[in-house]
């Protein structure tokens, strides 16, 4: 996983290390599905998941992956109960709005100037959908 998300995500300073995944999966809330090319990483408590990561490694982009593995994600979130998804995402990133926004994610609220880019502050927008 953190090949694949520092490989997605290369010289926008949002690398993880594997360690962190490693942490993060040691919890029973937090799942991850996908595969070495792409996957989804969330945290599901109570009836709601957020969408912590998801990354396609770019060798792999524009084949349907992230739009596959946000579906496994969400069937997987609603097997465990949620009937809400929510998830940050940065402003600038205009792909992952579009995945997000055709899978029918709506913005609920904005975290002005909360990424830093080599370009300057950009916003963070929060999105949710509801599953149920």
């Amino acid at each position: 996983m953190a090949t694949c998300h520092a490989r997605a995500f290369a010289g926008q300073g949002r690398e993880w290390a594997a360690q962190e995944f490693a942490d993060l999966l040691d919890s029973p809330h937090v799942f991850a599905v996908g595969s070495p090319q792409t996957f989804a990483l969330g945290r599901a408590v109570a009836d709601e998941a957020e969408l912590l990561t998801i990354a396609t490694d770019p060798a792999h982009r524009r084949q349907g992956l992230a739009r596959k593995t946000l579906s496994a994600f969400e069937a997987t979130a609603a097997a465990r109960g949620v009937t809400r998804t929510f998830l940050e995402v940065s402003a600038g990133n205009a792909a992952a709005l579009a995945l997000y926004r055709s899978a029918g994610y709506s913005e609920t609220g904005r975290r002005r100037g909360y990424y830093r880019t080599p370009n300057g502050p950009e916003d963070a927008l929060l999105m949710a959908k509801r599953l149920v």
